[in-house]
């Protein structure tokens, strides 16, 4: 099929009428066609692969995408594009695909046109879907970013599996050549480690804060300084988002072990409507010029071959080959040394327990049968055993809710994730902290859970029990006592 059209069309395939151009970019050019065979019209994207490309890197790359096409086929989830065909012709890739013809979330979202949180977090609980179904099936996407993701009447779809890397499948790319948007992609994959579905989740957290703040996190004027800044920097929101703001902070933690699971950040939006559809229309807000979102991929498919200077430079991520490995009995998810979870109040581990931001710390290990009171607060600048660096509930900063215990397991996991994205970044201000320190978990028990549930209705706070906050503590790894603040301000 040449690159240029005349009016009388032709057949690509042997079976698709192409019927006109929607659109053309630095990976390709979108066609408008009909499927002769069975009579429905389709979009038709002629990929391109990057220029200086070797032939036989090439050859890979093409071979590369025409398997993970086909596995993306077998996809089915309202939030996916759905991949119909893939074909080789006269040289070229040709991929096959539902034809949608909405904006993409770049085109409704910009620095005077944040979306709501209420909306972000509808889009977020669609990805998730969209993003669980692809990697059930051993799929990465390796792309998720505001241009691939299309806003419409009718719901929000995640696009251009084209690219996604199969887990199970041998490796048929050249070692060192990366595939996404450097402002999107995960740092361990700067890093030189392998796409994962917990990398889609950090990309997806980058798209959920563009969505929030109409700014992108991580963009610069150049590809060395985007990536520098996905390695070091820690991107700040103009305002409290609540829930949403906390499950896009979890999703952007470094290390991909303390980054939030999919049943995290359900967790912590789970006051909001289950599966809300988004209002007709309430997403779309289209801007004056209509980009056709397949060509969202102009640089959706860089392939960045990081120099040696570059790798040299980058220390391992945690976990992974050369870092250190997870915890033993621990949750595999949250990095650093992570201690077991506690429960306080009525038939916990610890009762009473008192500590909290107000009085973060105090001579205690926090072990099973410990009595946390006041005669127990020391000053945080003087030697104390044990530091509480962070406390929070999964309803994003309420804290209270007429919402029934989640149970153990789940708020567990929640807290662990919390614990440990925040223990990862540098909100624990230690020179070596994975070695000096240890951090874990103190969850309510369902008693005091549902005695605050009880008593929070009357509206009279002097009457309150019980406590439904998730608190994250700090001590030495030897037992020491500490003797300055652990927790930055």
């Amino acid at each position: 099929m040449p690159e240029r059209m005349d009016a009388g069309m032709r057949f690509a395939g042997g079976r698709y009428e192409v019927t006109g151009e929607l659109g053309r970019g630095g990976m390709g050019i979108v066609w408008r066609a009909r499927d002769a065979r069975i009579d429905r019209d389709v979009a038709i994207k002629q990929l391109h692969v990057p220029e200086g490309l070797p032939a036989a890197e090439r050859r890979v790359l093409d071979e590369r995408l025409r398997q993970e096409v086909r596995i993306a086929g077998r996809l089915s989830d309202p939030g996916v594009v759905t991949v119909h065909d893939v074909f080789t012709e006269n040289g070229a890739t040709f991929i096959v695909m539902e034809l949608v013809d909405p904006v993409t979330l770049s085109d409704v979202v910009g620095p005077q046109r944040p979306m709501p949180p209420a909306r972000v977090a509808e889009l977020a609980l669609r990805m998730l879907s969209a993003l669980e179904a692809a990697h059930a099936a051993g799929i990465v996407h390796r792309d998720v970013k505001p241009g691939n993701i299309m806003i419409s009447g009718n719901g929000v779809k995640l696009a251009d599996f084209g690219i996604a890397q199969t887990v199970d499948d041998p490796r048929l790319t050249t070692t060192g050549a990366l595939i996404g948007s450097p402002a999107f992609m995960a740092p361990e994959r700067i890093r030189g480690h392998d796409a994962t579905p917990a990398s889609d989740l950090w990309s997806l957290g980058a798209t959920l804060f563009f969505a929030l703040e109409g700014w992108l996190p991580f963009d610069r004027q150049t590809t060395a300084a985007t990536l520098h800044a996905v390695l070091n920097e820690t991107p700040r929101m103009s305002r409290d988002h609540g829930a949403i703001g906390a499950l896009v902070a979890g999703l952007l933690t470094t290390d991909p072990r303390a980054r939030l699971t999919p049943d995290q950040a359900r967790a912590l939006l789970s006051d909001l409507p289950a599966r809300a559809e988004p209002a007709r229309g309430a997403m779309s807000g289209r801007s004056g010029s209509r980009r056709w979102w397949l060509i969202g991929a102009v640089p959706a498919a860089v392939v960045l071959f990081v120099a040696g200077l570059l790798l040299g430079r980058l220390l391992p991520v945690a976990g992974a080959p050369g870092g250190s490995p997870a915890p033993d009995g621990g949750n595999p998810l949250v990095a650093g040394p992570q201690q077991p979870t506690r429960t306080y109040g009525p038939g916990g581990d610890v009762e009473p327990f008192d500590m909290g931001e107000d009085n973060p710390c105090a001579d205690t290990a926090l072990e099973p049968g410990d009595r946390v009171t006041q005669q127990r607060f020391r000053p945080c600048d003087s030697a104390h055993d044990v530091e509480i660096y962070t406390s929070g509930d999964v309803f994003g900063g309420r804290s209270t809710s007429d919402v029934s215990y989640p149970g153990r397991r789940e708020l567990t996991r929640f807290a662990e994730g919390m614990c440990g994205a925040h223990f990862a970044t540098d909100k624990i201000d230690h020179p070596d902290k994975e070695r000096a320190l240890r951090y874990g978990a103190v969850i309510p028990t369902a008693q005091a859970w549902e005695a605050k549930r009880r008593t929070s209705l009357d509206g009279d706070s002097s009457n309150d029990e019980g406590s439904q906050i998730v608190h994250c503590y700090v001590r030495s790894a030897d037992g020491t006592p500490l003797t300055t603040p652990v927790a930055a301000d």
